[in-house]
């Protein structure tokens, strides 16, 4: 019998490994739904409604004008100091009508082509976190049931078993990943065409939407090497979750506060989230608001630092690199006991 067929196997029968889906897949729907019914499509009827709100806008407008020039006219006649009045009653007036437009008055809408790319990032961030502590379990009830001694009797070969486990971990992943890009794309037109728009579509949206999916899947499959690795590398399951806890809340949470309080420049850059971001946007932009490059206007802009998709790259593979290499080391030269 294949050991990557029974791998497969052993994965989709993994009562954590469904209910962890099911429980992702459930977010998504969740979400979906949110933006189903907070959203509307804009027709004559939402365009004539916002008029109205902004005329009612603009006769608040007026009459507030009104009550404030009686009010300050009574208070120069009494006397009375007053510093936020203007010298000259008169110049209290209501704004124009047409200042104030009818499109802030709008309903939410929602617009597939401005929304959808940065719907793609929680969509990752679910994929990744699912196969993390996926990945983490699978391995890791392995080593703490003895599994994985009994497995070594079948087949001696210690690295072509490890490896072959995140083979199919990553290829169930792949099975999960791609139907559910397909069914968020699938919603969320949905969504736009009933209660928003799908206009504006162009070869270089879709292409731009493509490629920020395809990179929410790497994403989800180095999460899952990650977790994996930790787990094998810990020969249990709390060692992956442990220490997923201990970077992001002893060490993020933590690094942020220090760097903060240090006042180190650009400390955002230290923080796994935002080269997470970063992969995904392609590039996030940081800035410091304590330095200030003059311009020849006279106007004070802050120094900026970009965190690209390259850097972030390199960050991944180095900890893809560093986490499975010392699990195939530990695994090839640790006693299996």
């Amino acid at each position: 019998m294949s050991l990557f067929r029974t791998e497969l196997r052993r994965l989709a029968k993994r009562r954590f490994a469904r209910w962890m889906t099911a429980a992702g897949l459930l977010v998504l729907v969740l979400v979906a739904a949110g933006l189903f019914i907070s959203n509307q499509k804009i027709g004559p009827e939402q365009w004539a409604e916002a008029e109205r709100a902004a005329d009612r806008q603009h006769q608040e407008q007026v009459q507030w004008a009104e009550q404030e020039r009686v009010n300050c006219e009574r208070a120069k006649a009494a006397g009375d100091a007053v510093d936020y009045y203007p010298s000259d009653c008169a110049e209290i007036s209501a704004p124009p009508r047409e200042v104030i437009e009818a499109q802030w008055f709008l309903p939410s809408t929602f617009n597939f082509r401005e929304s959808f790319g940065d719907l793609l990032i929680p969509l990752a961030g679910i994929l990744a976190m699912v196969g993390f502590v996926v990945g983490a379990s699978f391995v890791g009830a392995e080593w703490n049931t003895g599994g994985m001694m009994n497995l070594l009797l079948w087949r001696p070969k210690r690295l072509t078993v490890l490896l072959t486990k995140l083979g199919a971990l990553l290829t169930g992943l792949l099975a999960l990943a791609l139907p559910a890009s397909v069914a968020w794309f699938g919603s969320l037109w949905l969504v736009a065409t009933w209660r928003g728009t799908t206009e504006k579509m162009t070869s270089g949206v879709w292409q731009s939407f493509l490629l920020t999916g395809l990179r929410g899947i790497v994403l989800a499959m180095v999460a899952t090497t990650v977790g994996f690795a930790l787990a094998s590398l810990g020969r249990h399951t709390a060692m992956a979750l442990g220490g997923a806890i201990a970077v992001m809340v002893v060490g993020q949470v933590g690094l942020g506060i220090l760097l903060g309080v240090a006042g180190v420049r650009f400390a955002e850059a230290w923080l796994l989230p935002t080269y997470a971001y970063a992969w995904m946007t392609k590039t996030v932009t940081l800035q410091d608001w304590r330095s200030c490059h003059a311009t020849y206007s006279g106007e004070c802009k802050p120094a900026t630092l970009d965190i690209t998709w390259q850097q972030s790259s390199l960050l991944f593979t180095v900890a893809v690199v560093v986490f499975l290499g010392a699990a195939m080391w530990a695994m090839r030269r640790r006693d299996i006991t």
